[in-house]
């Protein structure tokens, strides 16, 4: 008897007959023989208008009692399952997160997973019971309820199914898999059949919405093999794993883009030792999360240091950034939010020349400005205007013609 793990997003429990179409779904698969723990999404954009109505109430929400509120739309869905379930003939059982043993760090909004006590959820498999889990939530050890950021419900089905050594851990969704780029703004891009950590932590790092980057990484740890998949078809999804053969054919296996940026630039900064320390630490402290990095070249000892955030924390980082970038005797503090990020990514671009000239050239071609370049092994990012992001997609997907399937 094999325990597989299944996670249901929001657009898959979006209402009463959504609900029904995946509790049929899930009694398919115990009637195959396996135990089975389903991890779900609050009901589709319940998330966003609980976010407005708190907003209504105090347009800053005091972050514990935010992540309190939040927390009830996956116990909805989760307790609806359930009840569908039932309906069907079948024993279950819902858990909110602290009763399935998840406790968290106390980040409000954005709460790493310390441990998972996994008692309770044993027990009530030991009964035949399928267990419906909350997802995006757990506890903390002072027991105050946290949520896990956006995409939540991913991490914690990877967590649960590496924590109790599941066979697999299934992510459902509104799409069939991942793909060569979003088959939203491309209608050629390809699903790929397997892809691996490595790659796919880059994709969604970089604003893949398929998987959250978290979950992925739990997945490369625990060497958990996932399996992306569509909740309204049963066309075979991908498969995330570590075996995955390098395709050299086609080493740029995806484009990713993010309109989620922000950009912070301290113009005249002095150039001397302490400075980006100065800058940097009372925003970690802050738990901002800073990616983008660039700090120009030194002319008379002064300089410009650019970095970018989430749109969400600009707000927060410039408030931080204003008052130090005056402490430090910079000239000012500015600001962009109208920017976005396109991605390139394959672990054979590794070593091979000619990857970032063929970016930068399409790019070129069609106009569009490069504000700012970062790169690893894997990828290449280039920051570009917001209303550029389809254009720059199409271009670039067209250019290492990733419609094509590899051979």
């Amino acid at each position: 008897m094999a325990l597989i793990v299944q996670k249901y997003g929001g657009s898959s429990v979006a209402d009463a007959e959504k609900i029904k179409n995946v509790a049929r779904r899930i009694a398919e698969t115990q009637k195959k023989g396996n135990e089975v723990i389903v991890v779900v999404s609050a009901m589709g954009d319940t998330t966003d208008e609980l976010i407005q109505l708190a907003k209504q109430i105090n347009p800053k929400p005091e972050e514990r009692e935010l992540d309190v509120l939040l927390s009830t739309g996956e116990i909805v869905s989760s307790t609806l399952l359930a009840m569908a379930l039932h309906g069907l003939g079948y024993e279950a059982v819902s858990l909110s997160g602290a009763q399935a043993g998840i406790e968290t760090d106390a980040s409000y909004s954005k709460a790493r997973i310390l441990r998972i006590e996994p008692k309770r959820i044993v027990k009530e498999l030991e009964k035949g019971n399928i267990v419906i889990v909350a997802g995006f939530q757990g506890i903390t050890s002072d027991k105050d309820i946290t949520t896990l950021g956006r995409g939540g419900s991913d991490t914690t089905a990877v967590a649960l199914a590496a924590s109790l050594k599941a066979k697999i851990c299934q992510i459902y969704t509104d799409v069939e898999g991942v793909y060569t780029a979003d088959p939203r703004l491309v209608p050629e891009a390809r699903k790929l059949d397997e892809i691996g950590y490595e790659e796919m932590l880059e994709l969604a790092t970089l604003g893949a919405k398929v998987m959250h980057s978290r979950a992925v990484e739990l997945g490369q740890i625990y060497n958990m093999p996932i399996l992306v998949a569509s909740s309204f078809s049963d066309k075979p999804g991908t498969i995330i794993h570590g075996g995955t053969e390098m395709e050299v054919r086609n080493r740029v296996r995806g484009i990713a883009h993010d309109t989620n940026v922000a950009k912070v630039t301290v113009v005249g900064v002095p150039d001397r030792p302490g400075i980006a320390s100065a800058i940097f630490e009372p925003l970690s402290k802050a738990n901002i999360s800073v990616d983008t990095v660039v700090q120009n070249a030194s002319i008379n000892n002064i300089t410009d240091l650019t970095f970018t955030v989430a749109r969400g924390d600009l707000e927060k980082a410039m408030s931080l950034a204003k008052p130090i970038a005056k402490s430090i005797g910079a000239k000012e503090c500015v600001s962009d939010s109208t920017l976005a990020k396109v991605s390139i990514v394959g672990t054979g671009m590794q070593n091979v020349p000619g990857y970032a000239a063929t970016m930068f050239r399409t790019l070129y071609e069609q106009g569009i400005n490069i504000q700012l370049i970062t790169t690893s092994e894997i990828r290449i990012t280039c920051i570009i205007a917001e209303d550029r992001v389809k254009d720059a997609i199409k271009a670039l997907h067209k250019a290492f013609e990733l419609e094509k399937a590899s051979i």
